[in-house]
């Protein structure tokens, strides 16, 4: 039975060899001209390249300059998280933002008049630092922001009514002098 299997390998092998030199693609091999033929025939017509039309020169397109006026960002109630609905605006701010990265901006944060002056004080910071992390996030600078919590002082809406207090639920942006 060894016997078998010892000259079995090498026979194996050696048909396989064998079977794969016989399928190997073939290339035509061209016929080599003769130098009488060569002499006799003339060469090729050289082409002559085709003049290119002028091309004109293109103005660059003026860059536009960034637009600085953004929208509150709006905040739920007793909430510094950030509402789905904020998002566009403060991906328009951050590509706003970067195309001037010398331009440094101030997120001031502000809360209705529900709550006591010192926790509003805390969850106005506590918003501000919201869309700062979230610009920063999106590739602005953190050195070009400055997050300030301001609480209830200037409101914008009137913090009698429930429409009001929303108003004044908010992170204002804006651009440093």
């Amino acid at each position: 039975m060894t016997f078998i299997k010892t000259s079995f390998a090498p026979i194996f092998i050696l048909c396989a060899l064998i079977s794969l030199q016989a399928c190997k693609a073939k290339k035509m091999v061209q016929k080599p001209v003769q130098p009488t033929e060569a002499a006799n025939t003339p060469p090729p017509p050289v082409q002559q390249p085709k003049p290119q039309p002028p091309v004109q020169q293109q103005t660059a397109a003026p860059v536009a300059k960034p637009d600085y006026n953004f929208n509150n960002i709006q905040f739920d109630f007793n909430s510094s998280v950030l509402k789905t609905a904020s998002y566009p605006i403060l991906d328009k701010a951050a590509a706003a933002m970067k195309m001037d990265p010398s331009v440094k901006f101030n997120l001031n944060g502000y809360a209705s008049v529900e709550g006591t002056e010192e926790y509003n004080k805390t969850l106005s910071q506590d918003r501000a630092n919201s869309v700062k992390e979230y610009l920063v996030n999106s590739g602005v600078s953190s050195a070009s922001l400055t997050a300030s919590g301001y609480g209830t002082i200037n409101p914008v809406g009137d913090n009698s009514t429930e429409d009001g207090r929303v108003l004044n639920r908010r992170v204002e942006i804006h651009k440093k002098n």
